[in-house]
Formats: C-alpha cells, sequence, structure tokens
C-alpha cells in the first residue's frame, strides 16, 4: 500500500458560541452535570451569514493558503456531511463556486473545473467515509502522479430547542489534505468496519397535517387578540387546493410534506450503538491487523496499549472515555490482568444470563450499561483514559458536537496539545473511531510523521476559541429558529452566505460571496 496520509487539517468555526452556564441556567439543568458529566463548557452556534457551505468554504480557503495550493492540482473535494443543503445539489458544489470566485484572479475562470466534486453522508461517519475513499483514490495514482484530494467536513448539530438533545449542539467545517507522504499522519490500508442498520438517529421526510397547521396559526391569532370564527378551519381548507398553483397534489391530500435540520432520536439506544459498533469494528479491525502481519498477538497482547492516542467521535466531549471501556474490556478480558478488575468490580454479564425476550435483552443492555461504569471508574481504565484520550476532549468541550467533523476536531485537539506540551509523537501510532448513527462505525490507525510539528503549530486552534463572541438566550433562540437576519458578528476576511432566492433568481437558489 503506498505511504499516503493526511497532510495537514483546517478547522472554521462559527465566532459566536453559547456558554454552558448561560444555557443551564435558561434551561433550568444542572450545570455541574453538563460541565463535570458530560465535559460541555460552550457550544459554537453558525451566525446569520454561515450555513453547512459557508464554513467548509472558509476551511478549504485556510487550508489552499496556507499550503499555496494551486487550485488546479487538486483533484478531488469530498465533503462529509449530515446537514446538507439541498436534496439533490452536492452542497460540496456550493464550496467549489465559492472557492472558484476568491481564487479565479489568480489562477484563472474555471480552476476547479476538472475537480471531482461530490456529497457523502452517513450521518456523523460521513466525513471519514469520504476520506477513506480519497486515500484509496490517491494511492491508486502513485507517487509520480502525487494526487492532491480535499477531504471536507461541515455539520450545523441542530437539535429541537427544550429537547433533551439540545445542550450536545455544535457546529463547524473543516478540511483535510490527503495525498502521498504525508506530513501529519501516514494512514495504513486497515480498516475495521462494523455497519448495523437501526434507528437510533434519523431525519426523516415528515408530514403534517394541514388541518394541524392552520389549526396553529388560528390559535396563534387568538392569542394576538382576533376572535376566532366558527368554521373558520373547514372553510380554508376547503378553498387551499384553489388558492395555490403550485403543490396542487399536497394541498389536496391535505397534508405537508417538510424536512427538518433537527433530528429523531432515542439518545439511550444510540448510546448502546455507539459501543456495539466501536467493538465489533475493533474485533474486525484486530483481525484484519493480525492478517496483515501488523499485530502479533503472541509479543503484544494489547492492541490498545500500542496506540499512543485514541481519537473518537465526540458527540459531547466525554463520550469516548464513556463509550471505550467497552473495546478496553474486550482487548483485555481473557489476560491476567483482567482478574485483578473483576476481583474489585465483579463478573460481567454475558447474553445468555438472561432470557431471550424483549425483557431479558432489555435487562442484559441495562446491566451492561453499568458494567461498563464501573469499568470506567477502576484505575486501570482511568489511567488508560488520562493517557490517550484526555487531550481529545479539550476542543469538543469548547466547541460541542461537529457530527462529521468530530473526531477530526479530536484529532486537531490532541495534536495541537501534545505540541504544546513538548511531547515528542514521531512514529507514534494513533487509533481512530469513526461513527455514524444508522449505525456504522470504521476503525482505523494512523502513523505520526516527522513533519507533524510544523503542521500542528499552525493549528491555532485554541488561541482561535479564545477569541470568539458569547451570546445571550435571546440572540441564541432567534439564530436557532433562523428569525435573526443581521449577523452578531459581521462577517470579515470569509465567505458569506449574501442571499436565498430573491430577484433574478431561481427559488430556494442560495448566493456566496468573499467577504474581504
Amino acid at each position: 500500500m503506498a505511504d499516503v496520509g493526511i497532510d495537514d487539517i483546517a478547522i472554521y468555526f462559527p465566532k459566536t458560541y453559547f456558554d454552558m452556564k448561560d444555557f443551564a441556567e435558561f434551561r433550568g439543568a444542572d450545570f455541574a452535570k453538563l460541565n463535570k458529566g458530560l465535559g460541555l463548557a460552550a457550544m459554537a452556534i453558525p451566525d446569520a451569514h454561515e450555513d453547512t457551505a459557508t464554513m467548509g468554504a472558509n476551511a478549504c480557503a485556510r487550508l489552499i493558503d496556507r499550503n499555496n495550493i494551486d487550485p488546479r492540482k487538486i483533484g478531488r473535494i469530498y465533503l462529509g456531511t449530515e446537514s446538507a443543503l439541498d436534496g439533490a445539489k452536492p452542497t460540496a458544489t456550493y464550496i467549489m463556486d465559492m472557492l472558484e470566485q476568491r481564487y479565479c484572479n489568480d489562477y484563472g475562470n474555471n480552476c476547479f473545473r476538472n475537480c471531482d466534486v461530490v456529497d457523502m453522508t452517513f450521518a456523523c461517519i460521513g466525513a471519514v467515509d469520504a476520506m477513506h475513499n480519497t486515500l484509496d483514490w490517491t494511492a491508486r495514482g502513485g507517487e509520480v502522479e502525487d494526487r492532491i484530494g480535499i477531504v471536507v467536513f461541515s455539520d450545523n448539530a441542530k437539535y429541537d430547542l427544550g429537547s433533551s438533545g439540545e445542550y450536545t449542539q455544535g457546529a463547524g467545517g473543516g478540511a483535510i489534505m490527503i495525498r502521498h507522504n504525508p506530513r501529519l499522519l501516514q494512514i495504513p490500508d486497515i480498516w475495521g468496519v462494523s455497519t448495523m442498520p437501526v434507528h437510533d438517529f434519523f431525519k426523516p421526510r415528515r408530514e403534517v397535517e394541514m388541518k394541524t397547521v392552520v389549526t396553529n396559526v388560528l390559535d396563534l391569532a387568538e392569542e394576538a387578540g382576533e376572535p376566532k370564527k366558527e368554521g373558520l378551519v373547514e372553510r380554508i381548507l376547503a378553498i387551499l387546493p384553489r388558492s395555490s398553483k403550485k403543490d396542487d397534489i399536497m394541498f389536496e391530500s391535505h397534508t405537508l410534506k417538510i424536512h427538518k435540520d433537527t433530528p429523531v432520536f432515542d439518545g439511550q439506544f444510540s448510546n448502546r450503538c455507539y459501543s456495539e459498533s466501536v467493538k465489533n469494528a475493533f474485533i474486525d479491525f484486530r483481525s484484519k491487523a493480525i492478517n496483515s502481519g501488523r499485530y502479533t498477538p503472541e509479543e503484544d497482547e494489547i492492541l490498545t496499549e500500542q496506540w499512543s492516542r485514541i481519537i473518537v467521535h465526540l458527540p459531547y466531549a466525554f463520550q469516548g472515555k464513556r463509550m471505550f471501556p467497552d473495546v478496553f474490556r474486550h482487548d483485555r478480558r481473557n489476560l491476567p490482568m483482567w482478574k485483578k478488575i473483576v476481583n474489585e468490580i465483579g463478573i460481567e454479564p454475558f447474553p445468555e444470563d438472561f432470557s431471550d425476550s424483549p425483557e431479558g435483552i432489555e435487562e442484559f443492555e441495562k446491566a451492561n450499561d453499568s458494567y461498563r461504569r464501573l469499568i470506567s471508574k477502576t484505575e486501570e481504565f482511568r489511567t488508560f483514559s488520562e493517557i490517550r484520550i484526555e487531550k481529545t476532549q479539550r476542543a469538543s468541550s469548547l466547541v460541542g458536537n461537529q457530527y462529521t467533523g468530530s473526531i477530526f476536531l479530536a484529532l486537531m485537539s490532541t495534536m495541537e496539545s501534545d505540541y504544546t506540551d513538548g511531547v515528542e509523537m514521531v512514529g507514534k501510532h494513533v487509533g481512530l473511531c469513526g461513527y455514524g448513527s444508522g449505525a456504522k462505525a470504521k476503525i482505523f490507525e494512523g502513523v505520526i510523521q516527522p513533519g507533524w510539528k510544523e503542521v500542528a503549530s499552525q493549528f491555532d486552534l485554541f488561541e482561535r476559541l479564545n477569541n470568539r463572541t458569547p451570546l445571550d438566550k435571546d440572540v441564541y433562540e432567534k439564530l436557532h429558529r433562523g428569525s435573526q437576519k443581521e449577523s452578531v458578528v459581521k462577517p470579515q476576511s470569509e465567505f458569506a452566505l449574501v442571499a436565498v432566492g430573491g430577484e433574478g433568481a431561481l427559488e430556494g437558489q442560495r448566493k456566496y460571496a468573499w467577504i474581504p
């Protein structure tokens, strides 16, 4: 396999955020539980001029400028997102449009014309899929051709106001340069995969009865002082099919089809799917690593001890250390050191110890959840987590969930922290665990390269996080609902959304511009 991997990463996050203390006070939540229990300090919130496309384009521009890349040499831009802006037109094409605006003066019109562009979606693992695909494409080009691919991740992790997932919100975009002989991280072609079709988190196309919509509108009008007339709902519904030139079928069926940015989810079930998927992907990875000769159990019994850092998808900052006990257990279960843990916390539950019924399965899952928490409190796991996982959490605490970008934010967090701390990492192996609801996990590893310090020194991740603008609760809710039309922080030296539709444009057509 050719020596390919990550040469550089750039990240963009909104300049506005909602402090978790303010959120807790606003919602009447327990700040200590959110902060000490889940690791949450702030959530990044997109400004009025920001969306999936602008965040991705701004990250790409940062990457291109920092590396002085000729856009005509970029062979592909693959976007991983679950916050697409259109049901047909790839959001990556909006990103390409903005980049052409920015670089056409130096490199000519259509300087991205021969660039392959597409979106890839599988919940939070879409960017890992895009990178996996781009690594293969880069390797097939050989070192002589020296293909350059850019993987973009961009999402707005948005939940319904007042929902149980609201505190895990966040946003941001990033760009990853994939090429031969990378300066940052070489990625061997060994991938563990686990896929299972479940409904733990999804964004369905929903239908609402027109009668419900009309009734709600009239109720609001009544609250505002307008008298509610008897039979008005039925009369409005009767004339709707004749009053609209568009969507006649929709109105005749008296249903309104909508698509929401916010998900339907089962948080507890999703956590279980996450743990189970990552564990099974790890088992698959371990088997493939043994077959490839990369890993020999006779010499090195514990694979996860060989990973200096473990980078996982973080829907909230402490998810990694809460989820990883399953893998920790599997990698040590039959070794002498595990006897000490069993003596401390007891024997683990097994499915065969419970009845094969829905009630029995539920009992096992609860028992396994409890046992996972017990493992996380042992001295062995706490030491393991402190060394390998803690640094990955730091940026996530300040940004929140980035969906497809969370795993790469965690990678940047640990690498900048190691650079700042003066840790020597050349040649070290790091384990990476991607996850997407629905559900799929991928386990792979990276080998840190001699040029990593040069790259990590330019991230400026934590300095930029310290220079953001806090939001109050009223502006936060307006941005969430889309009623805040003016930017909280005026855009400067960045791409911005400047119009949707309007005169001379098709319905819903989005217009972007570079703001000097």
